[in-house]
């Protein structure tokens, strides 16, 4: 078992060497002295096999590989959908998209609905305690009227970003790339160009990508600096537009990478985690800051060279193979968490009750898809999720679950191809590759065949029925325990809807442009 000094990390009173476990326990008597920061980090569209310690050749990611080599390294991490809004969705309730109505697909530019405001974030979960509370990159969870469900509504003290996926803006005119490189592709046409808001408050529109990431680093460090110096814990989320289509980068990342503007893109976030973690060093809060690093969803294969990779992991976004939503994972707290690599079954759902049990916080009051991973990260043990559950894009009553994990055993009741995933040579992939029910499912053990390649019969696990049983069981109680949300993005769109600098101008959407302004 390990063990920490909590006199030294939470207290700094004469406290004897106590377990791990018996750390959200102690944490609300001192409250009054240093409750634990925490810093998310959320790639976009990132393989499982993209990063440089992952076995990349040309990925250049000396951060995130220092973070992985002295974190802890997940193997087995999972979003909950293979696309955007509903694996944000997720992350920051810790319930399944289902649950809050964001399904199916993904929220557009003057999308009417959003996440509901009376679904209860991390930043929500957090601020009671008195956590600052901020967030920078992208959102993804909906704009509405008059900005209804930007995350200055939804728990956060600040607010620097993109309220969407930034391809949802014509992009072809744009610069991606120093001096002057065009974005590659045409993103979304007739609609606004792409705002950076600060807070409430559109600054700059169309956003400047060149200079788009030191402005983020320049909030990060304005907002722990703030933060620590006046002795608040604080909580960040940064959700990076990297590396979703088109990429993009600055000066002290164009040209570095031998992976060309993929690698460049995936080099400048790397960049901004390493600026994160000198501020925490420089502020003296490393010790005391749970830094946890993954991705929302597979890579989209269909970019080719200018997509993510998954590694040896079976297809990309859009499916609900592995590759499509089996994450790579890192939990970095320095001298507190021990370095290594576990194989328990973990997801994005997780993360909100680790965070709320290390702050001494209440769980919300609904039910939760997520459990704390306190004994994964300081005993390094098996954790408490038994089973993950992979809804597709357009999760419906009537197909429910497209199929489960349980330990090291998958089962596919339902598999389709998607647009996301075309281009590769496996036809499950490609949009060809039409919705089928699997009669019996198929089985595969992911400890050994993780690229879901061959599927088990009676000769090969004679077990096989009785797996089978175990995890229709879990199936069909996880299934009678779902109760869906109204879906939002059935709401519609609005044009009126969407986010203009300059609301009273006309013609839109042409018109709505403007200078930046300081945030």
């Amino acid at each position: 078992m390990h063990f920490i000094n909590l006199r030294k990390l939470l207290c700094g009173q004469n406290m004897e060497w106590v377990t791990v476990a018996l750390l959200a326990l102690l944490v609300p008597d001192c409250l009054a002295a240093t409750l634990p920061n925490f810093v998310l980090l959320f790639a976009d569209d990132l393989g499982y096999g993209d990063l440089g310690y992952s076995g990349h050749p040309t990925s250049l990611t000396p951060n995130l590989d220092q973070l992985a080599a002295k974190g802890l390294r997940f193997t087995d991490f999972y979003a909950t959908s293979p696309v955007c809004s509903p694996s944000r969705a997720a992350l920051l309730t810790g319930r399944y998209q289902t649950r809050s109505g964001i399904y199916p697909g993904v929220l557009y530019t003057g999308s009417r609905g959003g996440l509901p405001l009376n679904e209860t974030t991390i930043a929500e979960v957090l601020k009671p305690l008195g956590y600052a509370t901020a967030m920078m990159g992208k959102w993804h969870l909906g704009f509405g009227a008059n900005g209804t469900y930007l995350p200055t509504r939804q728990g956060f003290d600040d607010f620097l970003g993109i309220p969407y996926s930034h391809d949802m803006g014509p992009c072809q005119n744009l610069t991606c790339f120093p001096p002057d490189v065009k974005c590659f592709g045409f993103c979304d046409q007739g609609v606004v160009t792409v705002p950076l808001m600060h807070g409430d408050t559109i600054i700059q529109q169309p956003v400047d990508f060149v200079n788009l990431e030191n402005a983020y680093s320049d909030f990060a460090t304005k907002f722990i600096r703030t933060a620590t110096g006046n002795q608040q814990p604080f909580f960040l989320y940064y959700p990076s537009h990297h590396t979703h289509y088109p990429q993009y980068a600055g000066v002290n990342a164009v040209g570095k990478s031998l992976r060309g503007p993929f690698g460049d893109s995936l080099l400048e976030f790397d960049s901004t985690i390493g600026k994160i973690l000198q501020t925490l060093e420089e502020t003296g809060v490393l010790n005391n800051t749970l830094v946890f690093f993954t991705s929302d969803n597979g890579p989209e294969l269909m970019r080719m060279s200018r997509g993510g990779n998954s590694g040896l992991l079976k297809c990309g976004k859009g499916t609900t193979y592995e590759g499509g939503m089996r994450e790579p994972a890192i939990a970095y707290w320095h001298g507190v968490i021990q370095p290594g690599v576990t194989h328990s079954l973990s997801s994005t759902l997780d993360i909100l009750p680790t965070f709320a049990k290390l702050a001494g916080a209440p769980f919300p009051n609904v039910q939760l898809d997520g459990v704390e991973m306190t004994d994964i990260l300081f005993n390094h043990g098996p954790g408490k999720r038994e089973a993950m559950f992979f809804y597709p894009v357009d999760p419906s009553k009537e197909y429910s679950v497209f199929a489960v994990r349980w330990g090291k055993y998958k089962a596919h009741y339902y598999t389709r191809g998607a647009t996301h995933s075309s281009t590769t040579a496996d036809k499950d992939c490609d949009l060809s590759s039409l919705l089928k029910k699997q009669d019996p499912p198929l089985l595969f053990d992911l400890d050994s065949d993780p690229s879901e390649n061959y599927n088990l019969t009676l000769k090969n696990l004679p077990e096989r029925d009785t797996v089978l049983q175990k995890i229709l069981e879990l199936k069909k109680q996880f299934e009678a325990s779902m109760e869906f949300g109204e879906s939002e993005i059935e709401k519609g769109t609005d044009p009126a809807l969407e986010p203009c600098c300059n609301p009273q101008c006309s013609p839109k959407p042409k018109c709505c442009q403007c200078e930046t302004m300081e945030y």
